[in-house]
């Protein structure tokens, strides 16, 4: 027969965790010995290692109560449950601390592997650091709002990308940004990229120009409101598409 202290020492937890345990009606509290001392046995040990187990896992201390009660099955039935969670909160922890360790290397994009490869050429492609913010941010927009639609909105665009001439037309619009509104050059480019529009989509739906839909009009307003040239360019494709 041990101290409270003794068991306390010997499982790891306080003494005063231990009669937390007594109060919450966790562990049965011993009578006192002839000095006054509470002294507890091995079956006290073993309950206080279980106890301590599942709170550590855990399981709130209700549920620990009720399964003082249970049967050797249903015990088990929890511990398997138990077992799940504890699982599943080790699935998500390590995902955060992925996250964690990326923060602290600086890769701060929430977006899919192949988004950030797609950022990287752009930059090798020679699209000005600006534009590659830009479409990291729109990115980001479109797949925190949209994330049944973005893979395909993504996927046409790298299509596009692939193609030189396409990727021409790009560029030149990135490097639009720069020109005047009434820069007459803004007309020729708004021409151009009407043409390879109505090349690529015939005359069904513009996933990328003139589509009614909510993706779409969240990227070209906030491509918009990047430069004035660009907002014109934009106006002139749109009555160009819509003529």
């Amino acid at each position: 027969m041990i101290t409270i202290g003794q068991l306390a020492g010997y499982i790891g937890v306080s003494t005063k965790t231990i009669r937390v345990y007594h109060d919450k009606g966790l562990l049965p509290e011993p009578g006192r010995d002839a000095s006054g001392y509470r002294r507890y046995g091995a079956n006290d040990a073993i309950d206080l290692i279980k106890i301590r187990t599942l709170a550590e896992a855990g399981v709130p201390l209700a549920r620990i109560r009720a399964l003082r009660s249970a049967t050797g099955e249903e015990f088990q039935q929890a511990l398997r449950e138990i077992d799940d969670d504890l699982a599943a909160r080790i699935r998500r922890l390590r995902k955060t601390q992925g996250r964690l360790r990326r923060l602290a290397a600086g890769q701060l994009t929430p977006l899919p592997p192949e988004v950030g490869v797609h950022l990287e050429n752009l930059a090798g492609w020679g699209f000005t650091p600006r534009w590659v913010d830009l479409q990291r941010d729109l990115w980001i927009l479109v797949f925190a709002t949209h994330p049944d639609r973005a893979g395909a909105l993504f996927q046409d665009q790298a299509e596009m990308l692939a193609e030189p001439e396409l990727r021409r037309l790009f560029l030149d619009y990135d490097h639009a940004h720069d020109l005047d509104a009434d820069d007459p050059r803004i007309d020729g480019l708004a021409r151009r990229i009407v043409e390879a529009t109505r090349e690529r989509y015939g005359s069904g739906e513009l996933p990328q120009m003139g589509a009614a839909t909510e993706i779409p009009a969240l990227i070209q307003s906030t491509v918009n409101a990047a430069s004035p040239a660009w907002q014109r360019l934009d106006t002139l494709i749109r009555a160009r598409l819509d003529a």
